[in-house]
């Protein structure tokens, strides 16, 4: 990930809603074992065209998605999963894969969304997909298939997305512009034993709400609750500067060079995959999957830091903020505020090449799997870092950049200063598996599993150290080449790592009698350091990550109620990250490794009270707290900044979460459902000192199925309109909580809910 700390730490959420959003049928005959059943993993209230986030109660990491058995990108930074994957008409099947299932087959702690390709059918065979907004999103999927000739079959998708997102930006022409492409063609083979499929990819996008979308200014007013600063709208006025254009210096280089922020994020996959299954007679499944992809990778963010308030007697004097008008006359800037923006332009080069195979076997009573991993991900990677500053309109109109004369002369400035990154190698990943699915008696089954992983980095990185063997840091205008104060030369840093992983896993349900029982399974992982984590200028701790999560409870089924409650545990060790803390207007870079817990009680119930009803209600409490988490920086002034954490709870972490899921079928053709997730009071900064009060996010829309063919909906999301912001305050890490105490109605910078939206669907099967 992107080194900056972005306070995006997960809560433990162990079931979704029940909307449905199975296709037809499964391509994978263990589906239904391996997936926690028909869960809405796509009902997200962060964005409108991915999966939304499952949260187990530990610091957020890469989305899991899965296609065909095999990640869909290797490392999310800078590729990101929405780039190459939506949830459209060429999936034949998506599902949530279990947590000790995500673990024992890729190694990862979390839930995974799973999904399959839609491969050739008998017959020609069509889906087509269109969605659409009221804020003008025009989005298609299109999947064709059928035969030609005896065992030959084809399937092509096209996906093509044109989001202008929830306002109106000058800089970008969309939120979200993406398309992928897919073209599959399938042999089967020895009376249809064996099934041979080669697949072709490519996609093309642009990701731009990762910067567009994440900060907003707004009044916090000292309660938790914030109100809309003058006539800024929270989700719908463009907080982006008119001006698209960015200037950086590249890290390989040294030179100076201007990009856009919309070619920035310029996202390119090309892909080949080889898919092969084989049943023999003696029932043994064999099933192999290759893939190999050429990309480049890019993401932009834009972090807000700190507001400065021009009209405060202590900065009376100290500034000379100007701009250029639309005639490109210089003038004085007259505004109150101006904030100060860090732009990471993030982007590499990547060749992944992924191989899976896997043996499996049904018994009279149990299941044997045994598979192996085979990933090689090579990666040139850099971050380019660049601030500038802009205005804070009250008035709604469209931000522009401002400079400080007292300064410099133009926009741009502390190039690579502050949150730089640069890495060159490969990271490979050996690992051999199993599962035992085993119903030991009718009463009692128990499923086990392990994973041994051999993972090795190789490359070169820039966490350069002084004759002293101090880490030099980034400094201003900081690339491969360049001179340090203290006479260093910055030159890439070799390195190599070899580490063994394993995990393992053990589930068992006994059934007291036919309506209840007692659940519960016990996770164990050991992981290490991903390459990405020596992009900042000084290593990460390299010690051991282990994750233990543990549950346990009762399952109550009859007729009209499925009911399960779990007390669970969870934490994790080595947590490395970076925070980018801000004292005046010098920002530094504290890296920090810490640790956390999670204990929870959840409670998840999906009821049939009456024909045609169905209710689903989620409950969770925990209490999520930082362990070891100390860190501190000294600036140039001689300030030290210190942050003492532990035993805090988790920033953006709340305590209670409600789920509530009705669904009514008025006729056999028409669904009416909504959807109801409560967040309680979260933490706004590690320190404790912000806080968000409790809020409601809402979805609701009808389904109707008007012929056998064609199905329509409409959805409305966040329809109470609530407005606010949610996850961290830019700037505000040092902030205390006595400090905290007499800052009210101050105007900030964060993230903020999803506005009123209004959405379309249509499928047309043919």
């Amino acid at each position: 990930m992107n080194t900056l700390f972005k306070g995006k730490l997960a809560a433990m959420v162990l079931a979704l809603s029940v909307v449905n959003i199975s296709a037809a049928y499964a391509q994978d005959e263990n589906a239904n074992a391996k997936e926690e059943g028909n869960r809405n993993v796509m009902l997200n209230a962060a964005s409108a065209n991915g999966p939304r986030e499952i949260q187990i109660g530990l610091p957020s990491a890469d989305v899991n998605v899965l296609e065909n058995g095999l990640p869909v990108t290797y490392a999310t930074n800078p590729h990101s999963v929405n780039t190459i994957w939506r949830g459209d008409a060429s999936l034949s099947h998506q599902g949530l894969l279990k947590i000790a299932e995500t673990a024992i087959t890729t190694g990862n702690i979390g839930y995974a969304v799973n999904s399959f390709t839609q491969k050739g059918q008998k017959g020609f065979n069509g889906t087509l997909n269109y969605k659409s907004n009221h804020f003008g999103l025009q989005e298609f999927s299109l999947n064709m298939n059928g035969d030609l000739g005896k065992d030959w079959f084809y399937s092509v998708n096209m996906y093509q997305d044109f989001d202008p997102g929830t306002f109106k930006s000058k800089s970008t022409p969309y939120q979200d512009r993406t398309q992928i492409y897919k073209a599959l063609l399938t042999k089967k083979y020895n009376n249809e034993r064996g099934e041979f499929t080669a697949m072709y990819k490519y996609a093309n996008s642009h990701n731009v709400y990762n910067y567009a979308t994440q900060s907003a200014p707004f009044i916090y007013v000292g309660d938790g609750s914030v109100k809309e600063y003058g006539k800024f709208k929270l989700g719908t006025t463009s907080y982006l500067p008119i001006d698209n254009e960015m200037t950086y210096r590249d890290m390989r280089t040294g030179k100076l060079a201007q990009t856009t922020l919309y070619d920035a994020c310029l996202n390119k996959a090309s892909e080949v995959t080889l898919m092969n299954s084989y049943r023999f007679d003696n029932g043994l499944n064999w099933k192999a999957t290759l893939k190999y992809d050429h990309s480049r990778g890019a993401m932009v963010y834009q972090t807000p830091m700190a507001i400065v308030d021009l009209n405060s007697a202590d900065n009376h004097g100290l500034y000379n903020y100007m701009y250029r008008d639309i005639d490109g006359q210089t003038k004085a800037y007259n505004g109150q505020y101006v904030q100060t923006r860090m732009s990471c332009l993030n982007a590499g080069t990547i060749d992944e090449a992924l191989f899976t195979t896997e043996l499996n076997k049904k018994f009279k009573t149990s299941t044997l799997r045994l598979g192996l991993n085979e990933w090689f991900y090579h990666i040139d990677y850099c971050s380019n870092t660049t601030m500038y500053d802009q205005s804070v309109p009250a008035d709604g109109s469209y931000a522009v950049r401002v400079w400080d004369a007292n300064l410099r002369d133009g926009y741009f400035y502390d190039f690579n200063k502050n949150a730089s990154e640069y890495y060159k190698g490969s990271e490979n990943k050996l690992a051999l598996y199993f599962t035992h699915d085993w119903d030991v008696t009718k009463k009692l089954n128990l499923y086990y599993g392990a994973r041994v992983e051999w993972q090795r980095l190789k490359g070169e990185n820039a966490a350069v150290k002084n004759a002293q063997g101090n880490f030099v840091g980034r400094f201003a205008d900081y690339h491969l080449g360049a001179m340090a104060a203290d006479g260093t030369k910055i030159a890439p840093v070799d390195l190599t790592y070899n580490w063994l992983n394993y995990d393992f896993s053990v589930a068992a349900t006994y059934k007291l009698n036919d309506n209840f029982g007692f659940t519960g399974d016990f996770t164990y992982i050991v992981q290490h350091p991903k390459f990405e984590a020596f992009a900042p200028a000084t290593l990460p701790n390299t010690d051991k990550i282990s994750v233990p999560l543990g549950r346990a409870g009762i399952y109550y089924n009859n007729s009209w109620l499925s009911l399960t409650s779990l007390f669970s545990y969870i934490s994790k060790t080595n947590n490395n990250s970076t925070l980018n803390l801000q004292h005046g207007s010098e920002i530094k870079a504290a890296p920090l490794a810490y640790d956390i817990q999670t204990w929870g009680w959840t409670t998840d119930a999906v009821a049939h009270p009456f024909k045609g009803f169905d209710f689903h209600f989620l409950f969770t409490y925990q209490k999520p707290t930082y362990k070891k988490f100390e860190t501190s920086v000294t600036f140039n002034d001689g300030y030290v900044g210190k942050i003492n954490a532990t035993g805090n709870i988790v920033a953006e972490i709340p305590e209670i979460l409600i789920e509530l899921d009705p669904s009514y079928m008025i006729t056999k053709d028409i669904k009416l459902w909504t959807s109801f997730r409560y967040f309680s009071k979260t933490y706004a900064n590690i320190n404790e000192a912000y806080y968000f009060n409790g809020h409601w996010e809402t979805f609701g829309g009808v389904n109707w199925q008007a012929s056998k063919r064609l199905s329509l909906g409409c959805t409305v999301v966040n329809f109470l309109n609530q407005t606010g912001a949610k996850g961290s305050i830019a700037g505000a890490e040092l902030i205390t909580k006595d400090e905290a105490k007499n800052i009210k109605n101050q105007i900030m910078t964060g993230s903020y809910l999803r506005p009123f939206t209004v959405e379309f669907t249509a499928s047309l099967k043919f």
